[in-house]
């Protein structure tokens, strides 16, 4: 494709192409129309569309800062950049109203809460008022005693990250994955379990798995705690690892910011890697699980494949030889 395709929905609709067309072969005028190939959208043009359009509502924005619907301002720019990557407009829209507007203030979370209240239904004249006395009530007793003790309740006491780790987790020790509900163990699982705690002497070894592509939330401030947390306190290790396998969506910015913040929160990487650096690897072991026919290659879209009661892949006992082929054919293609 002469490195035409450049964003994720590109790619998506060109290997969907390729996948159902596999077999009986592609007409390459098709593949082109169908991929958007010849249309590059820049991170420059993501940003001056975004700006453009949170220009455009700036006065609304800044009279009802995070309360402002910004489905609305992501709608805008992806029907003015048809082929860009949602994730992209996504990441640069939440990057510019943080610069915009600053971080969420207490009355920003409370608006929103006060928001949602007011769109909810209705009630009578007088359960809003013995709503609202209720809620009076309730604030009244939150005072520091009683803080104290919800804290205590959530924390069981626990009185810093260490303490919690080393005191009040219930994981299983090293090389015990086994002892885990529902652990899958195979012919080789307790040998290759043998020589991974021979590997890290007896030690915990634990990672935080980031994706760079956008600022890190209160969730992944909950993650660096457990991981770097839980190795930390028994004398473990952990690393730092980039999911990098989709750089389209990835920037230098937020690998900074990633590594500022577990930096921030007390903490320092044993290493640091990226999950390309195991591609060659789990390149070989799916060639080894389609031989095996372990696995296949499916053309099910997303939507075909969620929920709980989904139909079986009609393509589950495809021939191993056309998985092989077909998935080569990927591999080829993503390269």
């Amino acid at each position: 494709m002469n490195g035409n395709i450049r964003s994720e929905p590109q790619l998506s609709a060109a290997i969907d192409y390729l996948l159902t067309s596999a077999v009986s072969g592609f007409n390459e005028a098709d593949l082109l129309k169908s991929a958007g190939v010849g249309v590059v959208v820049t991170a420059e043009e993501i940003q001056q569309q975004v700006c453009e359009v949170i220009n455009k509502h700036k006065s609304e924005i800044m009279k009802q800062r995070y309360s402002f619907n910004s489905g609305k301002l992501l709608g805008e720019v992806k029907s003015r950049l048809k082929w860009a990557d949602g994730a992209a407009i996504k990441r640069e829209l939440d990057l510019r109203m943080m610069l915009l507007l600053g971080p969420k203030t207490i009355d920003d979370i409370r608006g929103g809460a006060k928001q949602a209240e007011e769109n909810g239904p209705k009630r009578s004249g007088r359960k809003n008022l013995d709503q609202e006395a209720a809620v009076k009530d309730k604030e009244k007793a939150c005072d520091k005693e009683t803080i104290k003790k919800l804290y205590d309740k959530e924390t069981n006491g626990a009185n810093s990250i260490d303490e919690l780790m080393r005191n009040k987790t219930n994981f299983h020790k090293v090389g015990e994955n086994y002892k885990t509900d529902g652990y899958i163990i195979t012919p080789n699982t307790m040998k290759l379990l043998k020589k991974h705690v021979e590997d890290v002497k007896g030690k915990v070894v634990t990672r935080f798995p980031p994706e760079p592509n956008g600022i890190l939330h209160i969730g992944h401030a909950k993650a660096i705690n457990i991981d770097f947390g839980y190795a930390k306190a028994h004398g473990g290790i952990c690393y730092l690892r980039f999911d990098d396998t989709n750089p389209e969506n990835e920037d230098e910015k937020f690998v900074k910011n990633i590594e500022e913040m577990v930096k921030w929160l007390g903490y320092s990487p044993y290493k640091i890697t990226h999950s390309s650096d195991y591609f060659d690897q789990l390149y070989e072991w799916a060639v080894v699980l389609i031989k095996k026919d372990l696995a296949y290659v499916c053309h099910q879209t997303v939507d075909e494949m969620r929920g709980f009661d989904v139909a079986a892949s009609p393509w589950r006992n495809r021939p191993v030889e056309e998985s092989l082929r077909l998935f080569e054919v990927i591999v080829i293609f993503a390269l």
